[in-house]
């Protein structure tokens, strides 16, 4: 599968640079080191005989990469826990990439939401009117997989435009019902494998009411996002009618964290509370109405685009979002020699300073009001 089948690209790539290990006590010398040529060797050619990459392709750099780390852990003394920890993980990531990379030319949509909430209230409805009308517009939805706004959200797109991210927890024993025994249900046993793939995996994020975990869920979002750890998407903030909970929210948010100089007023601008299930899709598909998507290639953030911007478009955003340019200027380009995939989209490309996310959001919101170049 290659990269160009995808539409989600990792915002801040991982690198292959040794790490610096400087800190660690030494490994011991009874065996081999990891870092032995003919170690190296070994895995290399043994990586290449399974998978058919050879040692010049990056992916072939990472998995050896992955399994030199591997073999390091037995001589670090690492202990049977730590070791199974990190066993189910990889093993937890790995299957449920495999699952979500069946599907990765469709935008999903991941829907947080308490799991106690009942089916007779105004938030439930809500939700299933959401999900529904995002199936509607080819829009795939994720849940947690438990009751509450997580089968509502399965509810709306039914079980074939759902899939369910499970975890193992006291008071949510199984799937609910429209997901229980489909393919696309993931069970994980740890939060963080979970949480990655609830993120990694969605194009915008639809949070309703609920408790701590809601909470933990969308603040998490909110920081992943606001520090530039994961791609920009839409963060649409939902209820049911008559309930009010994220105006208190809100209020929360801008007394305490801004009040207190805890966050800056632009991060305001990463999420939109809105009012019915039509406004939150509305709101999506503004995200996406020239924004594709982005990337950083070194220090220099590329936003692909639906189309290119007119020239008196690019001079007012240039004038508007300079804070955001390190050096040089925000220019209108083609694709980078780096870069694999979306070849055709047009770009537009600036050395970022890496600060400020929030302003980034505004760059996209002031790209989505422009309207196609005119050709000649």
């Amino acid at each position: 599968m290659t990269n160009e089948e995808h539409l989600r690209q990792e915002l801040d790539q991982p690198t292959v640079a040794p790490q610096d290990e400087t800190a660690v006590p030494p490994e011991q010398s009874r065996h081999l080191k990891v870092q032995d040529p003919d170690v190296q060797r070994k895995l290399s050619q043994m990586i290449t005989d399974i998978s058919g990459v050879d040692e010049k392709q990056y992916e072939h750099r990472l998995v050896q990469d992955l399994m030199s780390a591997a073999l390091k852990l037995l001589p670090d003394g690492r202990d049977t826990g730590e070791l199974k920890l990190m066993t189910a993980a990889v093993k937890e990531l790995r299957y449920a990439y495999r699952v979500f990379g069946q599907y990765p030319n469709i935008r999903k949509v991941t829907i947080f939401g308490s799991a106690r909430t009942p089916e007779t209230h105004p938030d439930y409805a809500a939700a299933v009117d959401f999900s529904r009308i995002m199936a509607g517009r080819k829009w795939m939805a994720i849940t947690g997989a438990g009751d509450g706004i997580m089968k509502a959200g399965h509810e709306g797109p039914g079980r074939e435009a759902s899939f369910g991210v499970a975890i193992r927890l006291p008071f949510e024993t199984s799937a609910n019902t429209v997901i229980a025994g489909d393919e696309k249900l993931i069970n994980f046993r740890y939060f963080f494998t979970r949480k990655l793939m609830f993120l990694s995996q969605c194009d915008a994020v639809a949070v309703y009411p609920g408790g701590f975990g809601t909470m933990d869920e969308v603040y998490e979002v909110l920081t992943l996002v606001q520090t530039g750890k994961s791609s920009m998407i839409p963060i649409v903030l939902l209820e049911g009618e008559g309930i009010n909970y994220w105006d208190e929210w809100h209020e929360f948010v801008t007394e305490k964290l801004l009040g207190h100089g805890m966050i800056n007023d632009e991060d305001r601008c990463l999420y939109k509370i809105c009012r019915t299930a039509e406004e939150g899709v509305e709101e999506i598909e503004r995200f996406y109405r020239n924004y594709h998507s982005s990337r950083y290639v070194r220090d220099d953030y590329i936003i692909r685009m639906n189309y290119a911007i007119s020239e008196e478009d690019l001079a007012e955003i240039n004038e508007e979002f300079a804070p955001l340019v390190k050096t040089g200027k925000i220019v209108q380009c083609g694709p980078y020699p780096e870069e694999s995939d979306h070849l055709d989209m047009p770009r537009l490309a600036f050395t970022h300073t890496r600060y400020h996310y929030a302003v980034v959001r505004k760059l996209i919101d002031r790209i989505n009001k422009c309207e196609p170049r005119a050709t000649k």
